[in-house]
């Protein structure tokens, strides 16, 4: 979460000299130069007709559509806002869990996605207001980073049947490969055009760390790590994001967080501890004679 919460003000940094999609497309390349090994055609054509359905609709929500909304929304938004909305993918989660997959929400969960709203409308309706007085672009900013999110969400909807048939770093893989092939006619062209030499070494090495951090070293750490902690306790560092974002911004790019932002903040962190709260297993003697365990709990 840590990575992930840097790469939103690392994103911002770089869209400054180097369009969006060379940007996107070179995140992919760079990606793929480690991911190779593993796609592997005696693997690629175990993988069944509708699981490659799958897996393109992964990279089509949680590899091309998301890597060109953030990357747009973060160059026209704060990396504090961009940070705040981010977090709140797991309350997107659950709503596109209700919607997609019918499975409804408790009411925990309910309050969860119903702060997460309230956090995303309190940073629009104060930065709408702020960028009508200034002539920036930050509602629409905030506007793709929503989108961004959404797609990502939609990216985990979609994990959920492949991981019991696909290793999760295949999938990673997969769709990174699918990414590349849906970004390149974007890319290219501005790869082609771009004054290669108008940029320095240190946003081509933001460029690298930001390609190697988004699609290889955060997924490697929150998969090992998922395997430790439990699921409501994994849901509390999702807090992490926000707070990253909002240190790189402050104090690389000169941001200054407002009052909406840390009322945004609090109505998103408090959905996410208050979802991610453990119910109590009843007692040893309890009524229907389970354990936790055979429960599921």
């Amino acid at each position: 979460m840590l990575l992930v919460g840097s790469n939103v003000g690392i994103g911002k940094s770089i869209v400054a000299s180097v369009p969006v999609p060379l940007f996107a497309l070179l995140r992919f390349v760079i990606a793929l130069a480690v991911l190779w090994p593993l796609l592997r055609w005696s693997k690629m054509k175990r993988v069944g007709r509708a699981e490659w359905v799958n897996l393109f609709l992964q990279a089509l929500f949680g590899t091309f559509g998301f890597t060109l909304l953030m990357l747009n929304g973060v160059a026209r938004t704060s990396a504090v806002a961009a940070g705040v909305i981010t977090s709140t993918m797991p309350a997107v989660v659950a709503l596109f869990a209700w919607i997609i997959l019918r499975e409804k929400p408790g009411g925990r969960a309910f309050a969860s996605i119903a702060l997460a709203v309230v956090g995303v409308v309190v940073i629009n309706v104060a930065q709408s207001g702020d960028g009508a007085r200034h002539g920036t672009g930050s509602l629409a900013g905030n506007l793709m980073v929503i989108g961004a999110v959404c797609c990502e969400s939609l990216y985990v909807i979609l994990s959920r049947r492949l991981t019991q048939t696909l290793p999760a770093i295949d999938i990673c893989a997969y769709t990174h490969g699918l990414g590349f092939l849906l970004m390149l006619p974007l890319g290219l062209p501005s790869a082609l055009a771009f004054d290669w030499s108008s940029v320095g070494w240190t946003t081509w090495a933001l460029v690298g760390w930001y390609a190697l951090s988004a699609s290889v070293f955060s997924f490697w750490l929150w998969m090992k790590g998922i395997r430790h902690v439990p699921g409501s306790l994994a849901g509390v560092f999702s807090a992490v994001l926000p707070v990253a974002a909002a240190l790189y911004g402050i104090t690389f790019l000169g941001e200054r967080p407002t009052l909406a932002h840390g009322v945004a903040l609090a109505c998103v962190m408090a959905g996410i501890a208050l979802a991610s709260i453990r119910r109590r297993a009843p007692a040893p003697g309890s009524r229907d004679g389970r354990s936790s365990h055979e429960r599921g709990v």
